[in-house]
């Protein structure tokens, strides 16, 4: 099936950026809630804690830069899918009234280097 092979080389690679993001993300403190949660809408990568905001995390991996930086790949329709994810995860666990934050990891994966933006996005939650 042609393009089979690329697409489970892509996945590897975004598994193996979200296992680094992962180990990142709680060595700063951060607690991780779910991995890969995924409803109908679509997935949100990673779902962590500060012990007082959710922080809804977009995994970006690349391995160069050649088509740009990681966050450029978010674009308004992913932003879109996180915000709407996340306000069913704040629904089903039921987190009114939780600081909720956006954030993105960008994971460079030719030297293993992380990138964290805090705050990487404004939500499209309206309540």
């Amino acid at each position: 099936m042609p393009g089979h092979d690329r697409k489970k080389r892509v996945n590897k690679r975004g598994k193996s950026g979200e296992d680094l993001a992962v180990k990142y993300l709680e060595t700063h403190g951060y607690r991780v809630l779910d991995r890969n949660y995924t409803t109908d809408i679509g997935e949100v990568d990673i779902f962590v804690t500060d012990e007082k905001t959710l922080v809804a995390v977009e995994v970006k991996s690349r391995l160069s830069l050649e088509y740009g930086t990681p966050v450029e790949a978010v674009g308004h329709e992913k932003v879109k899918k996180i915000s709407q994810i996340t306000s069913q995860y704040i629904k089903k666990y039921r987190l009114f009234g939780v600081p909720v934050r956006f954030d993105v990891v960008e994971v460079y994966l030719q030297d293993r280097t992380v990138n964290h933006i805090v705050n990487a996005f404004d939500s499209f939650l309206h309540y």
